[in-house]
């Protein structure tokens, strides 16, 4: 019996990716009855579904974002477990992203496919890594789907930062981190280079530190960043390291420390302009998606004859795996954002 085509029970909607057979959404764009979710970024998870399934890390993260849901309209899956929904078999990998981030196997009637969320391919000591699933095609952002992106080195890039420290000890570092996993990734880094010293957040930052560690992520001795306000001093932060959300930094918190260096831990410090357009003083190339090689080499380690890009630069990489071999096409979905880039 030959498997049905893909694109006969998969579809693109206003509302997200529809799995027709299973009557429910991966990754909704809006509020739908039944919903896969792959990770907790808000472009990913949104708030208001009758029903979710997601790994238990991810619906802790929605949980502290938009608040408790009902306990009958969750269902947490563990790496591996199968649930069935409708005609459809249901599986989550990890996908090496954030805290939580899966990617789902949907398998109908012998066809397989895999959609990504977002995801990255290096090393990150606050998630598990990414797991390659052989599939028939395979669902992928392109966030950095561009040649230039090639992202260097954390260590290399935590080093940068540590140099600087050392080079600026009257000035305190702020670094804008999303709050979602690059904080407690570059907190991580952080501990791992030998920083042992305390780490300072804005408060924004503060509920997803006590989730990743309440989950089992060592991130050390956080401390608040009160910098400037009644009885703090502003030079109690020389010589230290603050993160906060990017946006802060720019606002009436950020102006409270002291000679701040300014730095930025995203794949787009990769483009100066952007960097320069943000006042980063120090920019890091961190990301938390794969970059271009990462892409090319995922698509070979998955080995689909076909792949489907969400969202992002998505020509030069259909044009790369169409250059391979395969086949390829930009499914063009509107609502995704570069959260946590």
């Amino acid at each position: 019996m030959t498997s049905p085509k893909p694109e006969s029970w998969i579809e693109v909607r206003a509302t997200g990716l529809y799995v027709r057979p299973g009557d429910f959404h991966v990754d909704p764009t809006r509020a739908v009855d039944r919903a896969v979710i792959t990770h907790g970024h808000a472009d990913h998870a949104r708030a208001g579904h009758t029903s979710v399934a997601a790994t238990a890390e991810t619906l802790a993260i929605m949980a502290v974002r938009y608040g408790a849901e009902p306990e009958q309209a969750k269902q947490a899956l563990a790496p591996g477990e199968i649930l069935k929904v409708g005609d459809v078999s249901v599986t989550l990998y990890p996908a090496g992203h954030v805290l939580g981030s899966a990617q789902v196997l949907l398998e109908y009637k012998g066809s397989r496919v895999v959609v990504s969320g977002d995801y990255k391919r290096r090393r990150d000591p606050t998630c598990p890594p990414f797991e390659p699933i052989s599939c028939d095609v395979f669902v992928t952002e392109a966030t950095f789907g561009l040649p230039v992106f090639r992202h260097p080195d954390d260590r290399e890039e935590i080093g940068k930062l540590l140099d600087s420290v050392r080079m600026f000890p009257d000035r305190c570092h702020v670094i804008g981190a999303y709050a979602l996993g690059k904080a407690q990734r570059m907190i991580a880094l952080l501990r791992e280079a030998g920083w042992d010293r305390p780490i300072y957040l804005h408060g924004a930052l503060q509920n997803l530190c006590d989730l990743y560690q309440a989950h089992g992520v060592d991130l050390g001795d956080l401390r608040p960043a009160t910098a400037g306000q009644k009885g703090v001093p502003r030079d109690d932060f020389k010589g230290e390291i603050i993160l906060a959300p990017p946006s802060a930094i720019a606002d009436r918190w950020g102006r409270r420390l002291p000679d701040p260096v300014v730095c930025m831990a995203s794949g787009w410090m990769r483009v100066r302009q952007r960097a320069k357009q943000r006042g980063v003083e120090l920019p890091l190339i961190i990301s938390d998606h794969a970059d271009w090689d990462e892409l090319l080499q995922t698509v070979e380690d998955v080995d689909a004859p076909e792949v489907w890009i969400t969202h992002g630069r998505e020509e030069a990489l259909v044009h790369a795996i169409t250059a391979s071999g395969r086949r390829a096409r930009a499914l063009s979905m509107v609502g995704y954002e570069e959260e946590g880039a």
